[in-house]
């Protein structure tokens, strides 16, 4: 169930590593989903509520827009509230950048060459550099330069990588190179071609996303479509999936593609059948309580849920949980991709979700067991004791 296997694998382009906060971005580091709170900044009550329920999905950075001062007095509260790093999103008010740089925010999310004259740029770069921020460039289809609308005639790969390239030339004019950049488009083609055309003339981290991508199945299918295909080809740091919908669904959305390209193993994933009338459960609505109730878990495992035996007994083989539906609404569980004992349709769902807890808890005890193994090991050595060369634990996400 976890060997790698050579058609699985992606070979990720080569960036250069940048810190957001504490968070590596770029590099050999774990590729990082993001989101953005849509609450008034300047109501931090809302708005950490907001960063809470985010962080329970698992967002490793989290925007917060700051169009105005109200916004960036808020961010001092927000800022020590908030358990992962905060990007400030600037559009053209460069003193904002200034004051959320000020405030503590790991990131400032602004296009140097839209505020203004060239001491203006100076004066956020000294700023970013005081406080260790990063910055993000995002150029985005929807706002390219008058400049370049005009000589390319209309929004393309072409303008977007030129622009990217200019704004990158304000920073790197003042020795500034902690930056990211997005080159974004609601076109899946256009926002495709400019990340490629970018990863081929850059080093430094990309951030992906298709902006304005629509609704929650609607924008889930073209950013999975747009980023997949660059996530595919190696391309993309950190994402963000720009949805009509809740901040928290946005990170799900962005784990869960990144779970089905085995880029991430951030909690359950479930494999589960579209139902049809050999079913022997209601397959959609168990699904739906599944994927709500388990929420919680961290660690990752893998559950399979077939309505019936035509595929089911071959799924669960490949996953460490595993259902499968039978008759008199008697159903067959799978331990370890093994047949191990029965569960009838009144107790299933309760007792899936007590199977899951229990090996998410037993998953996190070794890896804990084996944390501190490492630690005395290392510890051992450090005193003068013999030295061994075990693997790395990497952590649960």
């Amino acid at each position: 169930m976890s060997s790698i296997r050579p058609w699985r694998t992606i070979e990720r382009r080569k960036s250069r590593q940048i810190m957001v906060g504490n968070v590596p971005v770029g590099g050999d580091a774990p590729i990082t989903v993001q989101t953005m709170t849509n609450t008034p900044t300047s109501d931090a009550g809302a708005t950490i509520d907001q960063i809470r329920r985010c962080e329970e999905a698992g967002a490793d950075i989290i925007r917060v827009s700051c169009p105005d001062t109200d916004s960036t007095a808020a961010l001092g509260e927000i800022v020590r509230a908030a358990e992962v790093p905060i990007v400030a999103d600037i559009h053209f008010h460069y003193k904002r950048a200034l004051e959320a740089a000020d405030a503590g925010v790991a990131c400032l999310r602004i296009n140097p060459g839209n505020i203004g004259s060239d001491e203006r740029v100076a004066e956020v770069v000294r700023a970013a550099k005081a406080n260790g921020c990063a910055i993000r460039i995002g150029v985005n289809a929807g706002s390219l330069e008058r400049d370049l609308l005009e000589k390319y005639g209309e929004p393309c790969p072409e303008a977007l990588v030129e622009s990217a390239l200019d704004h990158i030339k304000l920073l790197q004019d003042h020795d500034f190179h902690e930056y990211k950049v997005a080159v974004k488009a609601s076109d899946v083609f256009l926002a495709v071609a400019a990340y490629q055309g970018l990863a081929d003339a850059v080093d430094c981290p990309l951030h992906l996303g298709i902006t304005e991508a629509g609704g929650l199945v609607g924008g889930t299918v073209k950013s999975s479509i747009g980023m997949g295909n660059l996530l595919w080809a190696g391309i993309g740091d950190t994402l963000r999936v720009s949805l009509s919908a809740e901040p928290e669904t946005e990170v799900r959305v962005g784990f869960e593609m990144l779970k089905a390209l085995g880029l991430r193993t951030r909690g359950v994933r479930v494999v589960s059948c579209p139902s049809c009338a050999r079913q022997g459960f209601d397959v959609i609505r168990t699904v739906e309580a599944l994927e709500d109730r388990l929420q919680h878990i961290k660690v990752p495992l893998s559950l399979s849920v077939l309505g019936c035996v035509v595929n089911g007994p071959g799924e669960a083989r490949e996953t460490e949980i595993g259902i499968t539906g039978g008759g008199n609404n008697k159903h067959m569980v799978y331990l370890s991709g093994v047949t191990d004992h029965h569960v009838q349709s009144d107790d299933m769902l309760d007792h899936i979700v007590s199977l899951v807890e229990a090996k998410a808890a037993e998953i996190e005890a070794a890896e804990l067991e084996a944390r501190s193994s490492d630690a005395g090991k290392a510890d051992g050595a450090g005193r003068g004791g013999s030295t061994t060369n075990g693997a790395q634990t990497v952590p649960a996400e």
